[in-house]
């Protein structure tokens, strides 16, 4: 069954991307679910970071159901109507208020490595393969696509792989900058647990500004005046105090987001 699963452990929140059958290809209506998904879990107070991760252990995503597109993309307004819904899915993690991280296992191609170029922060296991295969089937990358790529990874290496449509592993991965982390597969559930795990014993304001200020650098989704807004919000909280208070009294600080 192609889904959208939703798990909780503790204060991390895993958006789970189900298509077991295709390599979790994703359909319209999982391009349409995403959104709603991560939503949840950014609305979630218990929640402070969101892991994005393809189900079972041979995909992260392997992009987007190609047999629908005959149905889904048979005219200009089709494809503009399914591009529309593609487009929130990619937008949903970067206005995600948490800081997003995704767990890249297998397969990471065309809509997955869209997918996974939104997110703020990407692991992968060492078996990862990846590949942007617009150019193989003629597709028209949107211009703020691309622009997330170069963002990422630079001019060359965009140029690559979009020209390319080669297959590129952890290793090119690793040193495009497109992944923080390459580790063996048995290690990555570990080494995404332990990066969220540090990630939330953190300051959920202090996050979410710095998501804000970065994406105001970007140019996505964020302005300086939202941004410098949110610093001044950490500055005023409870949580400053607590932390300034616990680094005195050298004990771990609570954190309440506030």
């Amino acid at each position: 069954m192609a889904e959208i699963l939703i798990r909780r452990d503790g204060a991390i929140g895993t958006v789970v991307i189900s298509n077991l059958e295709k390599y979790n290809a994703m359909t319209m209506d999982m391009w349409r679910d995403l959104p709603a998904r991560i939503a949840e879990l950014d609305a979630d107070p218990a929640i402070v970071a969101i892991v994005l991760s393809g189900d079972g252990e041979q995909a992260f995503v392997s992009g987007a159901d190609i047999s629908q597109f005959e149905s889904q993309r048979g005219d200009r307004q089709a494809q503009a109507r399914y591009g529309e819904i593609v487009d929130a899915a990619y937008l949903a993690p970067v206005r995600a208020s948490k800081p997003v991280i995704a767990k890249i296992r297998g397969i990471c191609m065309g809509g997955g490595l869209g997918l996974a170029a939104a997110c703020d922060i990407r692991l992968c296991s060492l078996d990862a393969r990846f590949r942007m295969p617009a150019g193989r089937l003629g597709l028209g990358y949107k211009p703020e696509g691309v622009n997330r790529f170069v963002s990422l990874i630079g001019v060359q290496n965009t140029y690559d792989i979009f020209f390319s449509a080669r297959v590129f592993g952890a290793d090119d991965a690793l040193r495009m900058g497109f992944v923080s982390q390459a580790v063996a597969a048995d290690d990555l559930d570990d080494a995404v647990l332990h990066l969220a795990g540090a990630i939330a014993e953190n300051a959920p304001l202090t996050l979410k500004a710095v998501k804000l200020t970065v994406n105001a650098f970007l140019g996505t989704e964020s302005d300086a005046g939202r941004a410098l807004a949110a610093v001044d919000a950490c500055n005023a909280s409870e949580d400053y105090r607590e932390g300034v208070r616990a680094f005195g009294e050298k004990r771990k600080p609570v954190f309440r987001g506030r």
